[in-house]
């Protein structure tokens, strides 16, 4: 009989938040932008609650701006913000991070370069990578779509920022659950995704 697969269950306690590269450069260029800034403040609002760790890069800012502000108002205090060239975020401003954390929630852009990168990275490091679809972006839609495909094939899971959010919580006995819930009462925006078995 096959060995059962281990779930990648995430909670607070074995998880950190990875955004990526989500800078004001980008906005006119990036696929539903304005939704995916929208959607990735709930994971950041939801990490800040939960109290876990995040992590926030910028692609070289000098040339493609600071991250939205939006999303920097969110961020916990004394949250890091490192800025890079290399395309993944496995740089060593975020090994600390790394070193206790089991699984990985990831959003950002774009989903078939740093995203892409960071997924390959944080796998090959044993990291059980949790990409949020509605929360990621490229510049077309045919990048973005195989760029999921890549991610899945390779052992990322994907899910939702609903899902995530409530991953995190486990039930409604949860401490903070009102506080999180609260981010969950309207529906996430449309980011244009289509069933992905369609592609």
């Amino acid at each position: 009989m096959a060995a059962r697969k281990l779930i990648a269950r995430i909670n607070p306690s074995n998880s950190a938040l990875f955004v990526c590269d989500l800078q004001e450069k980008f906005a006119s260029n990036i696929k539903f932008f304005p939704e995916i800034i929208t959607t990735s403040r709930r994971l950041i609002d939801a990490a800040r609650i939960l109290s876990i760790p995040t992590v926030v890069t910028e692609q070289y800012p000098k040339g493609l701006g600071h991250t939205v502000p939006l999303l920097k108002e969110g961020l916990a205090e004394n949250t890091p913000i490192f800025d890079k060239t290399k395309f993944s975020m496995c740089i060593p401003s975020t090994e600390d991070v790394l070193k206790n954390v089991q699984n990985v929630i990831l959003v950002g852009i774009e989903a078939h370069v740093c995203v892409l990168q960071t997924t390959y990275d944080l796998l090959e490091r044993g990291h059980n990578v949790h990409v949020v679809v509605d929360a990621v972006s490229s510049r077309s839609h045919t990048d973005r779509h195989f760029a999921f495909k890549q991610m899945e094939q390779a052992g990322a899971i994907l899910t939702t920022s609903e899902c995530a959010i409530l991953g995190l919580v486990g039930g409604s006995d949860h401490p903070k659950f009102k506080e999180v819930q609260k981010l969950i009462m309207t529906s996430a925006p449309d980011t244009g995704l289509v069933p992905l078995s369609k592609l």
